[in-house]
């Protein structure tokens, strides 16, 4: 099919200045983009062959947004028609983060990870995990249900790549407990992200406040890049701290990059809790340093203030060590139990980034036991006064009764931290948004047009031309997509029409499931998934590997 957009206010996704055009789509491919009148004004729709047309005055004709930081990894498959990332333009999404998904595992790694990571994804007990492999979970993204019968193959929603996740693998080759590895479980780790590369992998994710990948030293990390790098992938960790020592932590995962030559992509990098308050500058000077330096740095930031993550996580990691039956015995026991209270209470543990504990801070925000229902919405703080507990008791509590599946939000940003950053050179977008859960952060369905309404139209603190490149050429120079993530000929057809002047978030933290204004159309691959601001129900992704030639594209390799 082919649709002939008229009279676009173009916005290509390289950072040039906008120009009015005609953009021709012809099937899955850009197939003209002209000065606007070129087609429209001169030739009728039968004769450029297009089978419709339309007119885009008024609207922003842009890429389709790259989200670089996405939890859709298992919600791609089960709720598919995705329409949280749809909705907000989103086209392409970069799945394994954190250092924990579901691919490479044996049975024993994926029954540990799926508990591990329910509040992120949700746990289905009948779903069918045919694969183990990343090549095998790709070729599942590519066919979803082989036997559903539907006329799109069982497509998915949107365009998807993979990192494969350090504390998978790790699980895999050393359980979910503490210690260092031997030579040769660090040979198997490499082996194993060698060929996780080899079938389609861009890159590898870590996340290092969170078990098992916590209890990787530097000199671990380091072989599992130099495999990476060697491969022409990238390395994006969620690193040790983002509160007390997080300047330190930031500067360990820059050092990895220059000692290995391995690529080094920043997830969520912000600068969070009182310590940090005002202090994203700093962070940006090492950033600046190294890159002058040559070190090939990029990174990705949501556009809020509070973070979401489990409530698992705020634990020390020694109590995390073992899986999530060997942490309830902890949590059981009161003498190891108190050596937890102390942790969190007193010290600052390592899971909570080295702070104490706040516990009116953390908002549960999805839980897996329905009986505890009734706490999403309310602080950890909150529900010990209505039950007249200690904050410590209902933490332990519902850890307990949720089976480490509880969901939280985590009230600690700073708003100048978070403009600071996404000003900088090597800025992208990514949501880090949970689908899952009663009340998930509202940057599942809002972060792209808050960039472009909030941030840019009614701040200015990037123009449209800026919030755009950010949100689409550059994250697709670091993913190395090919023919991907600008408007220009020859390209796949992943494109977006917006208002410029009504695009806006609408999901908030009360409500945090509503779909953006302003975004009209979004094709992706040519195909139109959202028209005229309402859901076709199409889907159209494809997944993404990266090919021998170090290039990400679909298909085989």
């Amino acid at each position: 099919m082919k649709t002939l957009i008229s009279n676009a206010t173009l916005v290509d996704g390289t950072g040039a200045d906008r120009r009015r055009a005609d953009v021709l789509l012809d099937g899955p491919v850009i197939a003209a983009v002209v000065d606007a009148g070129t087609l429209s004004g001169t030739l009728s729709a039968a004769e450029t062959g297009a089978d419709r047309v339309i007119d885009a005055t008024g609207l922003v004709l842009s890429p389709g947004f790259i989200d670089m930081h996405a939890h859709s990894d298992l919600q791609l498959l089960v709720n598919r028609d995705h329409y949280a990332k749809l909705s907000q333009g989103v086209t392409t999404e970069l799945l394994g983060q954190d250092g924990l998904s579901y691919a490479p595992v044996d049975d024993a790694t994926l029954a540990g990870v799926r508990e591990k990571i329910a509040g992120w994804n949700d746990n289905p007990a009948d779903f069918d995990w045919n694969w183990r492999t990343v090549g095998e979970y790709l070729d599942r993204l590519d066919r979803v249900e082989e036997s559903n019968g539907e006329e799109d193959g069982g497509r998915i929603a949107t365009n998807a790549a993979y990192l494969v996740p350090q504390g998978t693998v790790r699980a895999m080759v050393m359980g979910f407990a503490e210690g260092d590895p031997t030579p040769g479980q660090q040979q198997q780790m490499q082996d194993v992200i060698r060929a996780a590369m080899e079938e389609g992998a861009v890159g590898m994710s870590s996340g290092l406040t969170y078990t098992p990948g916590m209890y990787a030293q530097t000199e671990e990390l380091a072989g599992l890049c130099r495999t990476v790098g060697e491969l022409g992938g990238f390395y994006a960790p969620h690193h040790r701290s983002y509160g007390k020592g997080a300047l330190a932590a930031y500067a360990e995962m820059i050092g990895l990059s220059r000692d290995t030559g391995c690529a080094l992509h920043l997830s969520h990098a912000t600068m969070n809790f009182a310590e940090n308050k005002g202090r994203a500058g700093e962070l940006l000077d090492l950033i600046d340093e190294a890159l002058d330096q040559g070190v090939d740095i990029t990174l990705d930031t949501y556009p809020y203030l509070p973070g979401a993550t489990t409530l698992s996580a705020i634990l020390p990691s020694w109590a995390s060590s073992g899986g999530t039956e060997a942490t309830l015995a902890r949590l059981a026991d009161p003498e190891t139990r108190a050596r937890i209270q102390e942790a969190v209470e007193v010290y600052g543990s390592d899971g909570c980034h080295g702070v104490v504990a706040e516990w009116g801070t953390l908002e549960i925000s999805g839980v897996q036991n329905p009986a505890l229902a009734g706490h999403v919405g309310k602080t950890v703080r909150d529900i010990a006064a209505e039950t007249k507990q200690e904050p410590f008791d209902v933490f332990a509590q519902i850890l307990t009764e949720d089976r480490l599946g509880t969901g939280i939000l985590q009230h600690v940003g700073h708003e100048e931290n978070v403009q600071a950053i996404m000003k900088h050179r090597t800025h992208t977008g990514g949501s880090d948004g949970l689908l899952v859960g009663a009340k998930p952060h509202p940057r599942a369905w809002g972060t792209f047009p808050r960039y472009l309404g909030h941030y840019s139209r009614d701040l200015g603190l990037l123009s449209l031309e800026e919030t755009v490149h950010h949100l689409s050429g550059r994250p697709a120079a670091r993913l190395k997509l090919h023919k991907r993530g600008l408007v220009r000929e020859g390209y796949a057809a992943d494109v977006v029409l917006f208002d410029p002047e009504t695009i806006r978030d609408e999901a908030t933290f009360e409500n945090p499931r509503q779909a953006a204004s302003g975004i009209q159309y979004v094709f992706v691959n040519g195909t139109a998934v959202i028209d005229g601001g309402n859901p076709t129900g199409a889907r159209a992704g494809r997944a993404l590997r990266r090919h021998r030639d170090g290039l990400t594209r679909e298909g085989q390799q």
